[in-house]
C-alpha cells in the first residue's frame, strides 16, 4: 500500500498519569475541560499491569463467583491488592469471605499449570492473605466513626501505597466499604492529602447496590467514578451497559447479540469441564457474570480502555455526563448523536447482519473474542503449553507491545499502518482486520472529534473491510490480508480518530489481539 509514514509515538508504560497531555490530541482537547474539571479530561498512562481491588457481595447469587473464576485466570494481568467480601441490597446482613477462600483453594490447584503458559500468576496463598470482610451491615447505616472493617482498612492501605499507577476499585456489590475507607481517610488526613488519595482511585460500580454510591458521588466530586445511577431494587438493571456481557435473554435488551458462547452447552464444554477451577463456575440464576465488565476492560489486550472510559473496550464505553438528579457529572451512560454532543452508545453490526445502536452493544460487540479468550485461559489450567492456544503478538509500524500508537496526521495525506511483523506463538495463520471506531473518545468535554462532512456521525460497521464508503467516510481503511497486512488511512477532517486493528489466529479456540491507533489530525 502506498502512503507516507508519519511520526509514530508509543504511549509511556508508566510515569505521570497524564502523560498523554503532551500530545496534540490532548493538548487541544484538554485545556478548556481541565480548567473546569480535571477528571473529565484525564487520560491515564498505559499500564500493562493494573492495580485492582475487588468489592464483592459473593454468595448472594452465582454471578460473583463466576466473575471470580474469570478474574483468577487473568491473575497475571493484575496486581490484585484486595478481595473484600461486602454486603449489598441482595445480601444485607453478613459477608462471605469463606466463599472467596473456597474458590482460591481451587485456584491453588491450577496455578502451577497456568505458569506454564505465562508468568506472573500470583500464588494462591498470597491472594488468600488479601481476603477481608467489609462492612457487615447494609449501606451507609453500617459506616461511620469507629466502624472500620478489615476490608476498609485493607482498602485504605492500598490507597495510601506509594505507587504511580491508579488503584482500580471494582464494585460487584455495595460500595459502603469504600465509603468507610474514605471516612477514615478524611478523619486522618489534611484536605490536600485526601484530594491526592482520591485522585488515585478509579471506581467502576455495577449499578447502585446500596446507598453508598450516591453518597460517594456527592461527597467526593473529584472521584473518578464509572457507573449508572439506579434504584437499589434491580428494576433499572436492564438499561445498564454492563448487561451487555450476557443479558440478552434474561433482560431481552440486546437485539443483535450472539448468545452462542453463553449457552449451557458451550460453557459446560469450555469452562465448567476445565479442571478444579471450572467446577467452581456455577450455573446462573439470572445472567452470567454481571460483574465481569468492571475488570474486563482492564485486561491488557491492546484496546487500552483503562486509559479512558471513552475509549471503549471489552468492559464497555462511557461518557462524561451529569445524570438527572445527580449533583455532578461523572462517567456514565446517556447522551445522543446530536452534533457536538456525546453518546455512550455504539452502532454495531449484529449476528443477523443488521445494524444496532445501544449501550449494551459497547460490550457484546466483543463477545466472541472475550469468550474465546476465557476458554483458552481455562484450557491453560489443565493443558501443557504445547497443547493450548496463545494470543497473537501484534506489531504496528515496528512497535511491539500493547500500548496505543499515536500518529500525527494531516488532512488528505495518507498514513501507512504496517502490521507485517505481527506473529503468532504457535505459527497459526492470522486474519487482520482494521476498522474505524467513530464513537471512541467522544465523551471527553472539549476534545475535537473526527466527523463526516456536514457534521453527521460516520456510519459504524463491524464488517471487514469497513462497509461505509464514499464521501461520508472520514477515514478510508484499505486492508491486505495475511502476513502482508497493511492499512492506508486517509484523514479527511481535522480532529481525533481511533483506528482498531484486530488480529485473529485460526487456533482452537480462535484468539484475537488488538492494537489501537489514535490519529491526531491537523489541517
Amino acid at each position: 500500500m502506498g502512503g507516507m509514514r508519519l511520526p509514530v509515538r508509543v504511549l509511556c508504560v508508566m510515569g505521570a498519569l497524564t502523560c498523554l497531555a503532551g500530545h496534540p490530541a490532548w493538548a487541544q482537547a484538554g485545556r478548556p475541560a481541565m480548567a473546569a474539571d480535571p477528571v473529565a479530561s484525564r487520560v491515564d498512562a498505559h499500564v500493562a499491569r493494573v492495580r485492582l481491588l475487588v468489592l464483592t457481595d459473593i454468595a448472594n447469587e452465582p454471578d460473583d463467583q463466576m466473575s471470580l473464576v474469570r478474574l483468577l485466570v487473568y491473575g497475571n494481568q493484575f496486581d490484585i491488592e484486595g478481595l473484600v467480601a461486602t454486603t449489598s441490597t441482595w445480601l444485607k446482613t453478613g459477608v462471605r469471605p469463606d466463599v472467596l477462600h473456597t474458590v482460591l483453594d481451587a485456584y491453588a490447584q491450577v496455578q502451577p499449570n497456568l505458569l506454564l503458559h505465562a508468568p506472573g500468576f500470583p500464588a494462591a496463598a498470597d491472594l488468600k492473605r488479601l481476603v477481608a470482610a467489609g462492612q457487615p451491615g447494609y449501606g451507609m447505616a453500617a459506616t461511620g466513626a469507629g466502624k472500620t472493617s478489615p476490608g476498609a482498612a485493607l482498602l485504605l492501605a492500598a490507597m495510601r501505597r506509594d505507587d504511580p499507577r491508579p488503584l482500580w476499585v471494582t464494585a460487584w456489590g455495595g460500595t459502603n466499604t469504600l465509603a468507610q475507607a474514605l471516612i477514615d481517610a478524611r478523619a486522618a488526613l489534611t484536605p490536600e492529602q485526601l484530594r491526592t488519595l482520591v485522585s488515585r482511585l478509579r471506581v467502576y460500580a455495577i449499578s447502585d447496590q446500596d446507598d453508598a454510591g450516591a453518597w460517594l458521588r456527592r461527597k467526593f466530586p473529584d472521584l473518578h467514578f464509572i457507573g449508572v445511577p439506579s434504584t437499589q431494587d434491580g428494576q433499572e438493571y436492564a438499561a445498564a451497559t454492563w448487561t451487555g456481557i450476557s443479558g440478552d435473554r434474561f433482560y431481552r435488551n440486546a437485539p443483535g447479540a450472539d448468545f452462542r458462547t453463553f449457552t449451557d452447552g458451550w460453557v459446560d464444554a469450555n469452562i465448567r469441564a476445565r479442571g478444579p477451577l471450572g467446577k467452581h463456575y456455577p450455573y446462573p440464576c439470572c445472567i452470567h457474570e454481571g460483574d465481569t465488565p468492571s475488570f474486563l476492560g482492564l485486561i491488557d489486550n491492546g484496546l487500552d480502555s483503562a486509559m479512558s472510559p471513552t475509549f471503549g473496550g471489552w468492559g464497555g464505553r462511557y461518557v462524561w455526563l451529569q445524570p438527572h438528579g445527580e449533583p455532578r457529572a461523572f462517567w456514565t451512560q446517556g447522551g445522543d448523536a446530536y452534533p457536538g454532543r456525546a453518546s455512550s452508545r455504539d452502532t454495531v453490526r449484529g449476528s443477523d447482519g443488521q445494524m444496532y445502536t445501544s449501550d449494551q452493544a459497547t460490550i457484546w460487540r466483543w463477545r466472541e473474542a472475550f469468550q474465546h479468550d476465557f476458554a483458552a485461559r481455562m484450557a491453560w489450567t489443565v493443558l501443557p503449553r504445547e497443547g493450548a492456544n496463545h494470543n497473537p503478538q501484534v506489531v504496528v509500524n515496528g512497535a511491539a507491545g500493547t500500548a496505543p500508537i499515536l500518529v500525527d496526521a494531516r488532512v488528505g495525506t495518507p498514513v501507512a499502518l504496517d502490521a507485517r511483523e505481527t506473529r503468532d506463538p504457535e505459527g497459526h495463520a492470522l486474519t487482520f482486520r482494521w476498522w474505524y471506531y467513530p464513537e471512541a473518545g467522544t465523551g471527553i468535554p472539549g476534545r475535537p472529534v473526527l466527523t463526516a462532512p456536514g457534521g453527521a456521525p460516520p456510519a459504524a460497521t463491524n464488517a471487514s473491510p469497513p462497509a461505509a464508503r464514499g464521501e461520508r467516510e472520514p477515514a478510508r481503511v484499505q486492508v491486505e490480508r495475511g502476513e502482508e497486512a497493511q492499512a492506508s488511512v486517509t484523514p479527511r477532517l481535522p480532529g481525533v480518530a481511533h483506528v482498531i486493528l484486530e488480529v485473529t489466529d485460526d487456533g482452537t479456540p480462535r484468539l484475537t489481539s488488538y492494537r489501537r491507533v489514535i490519529l491526531t489530525i491537523d489541517r
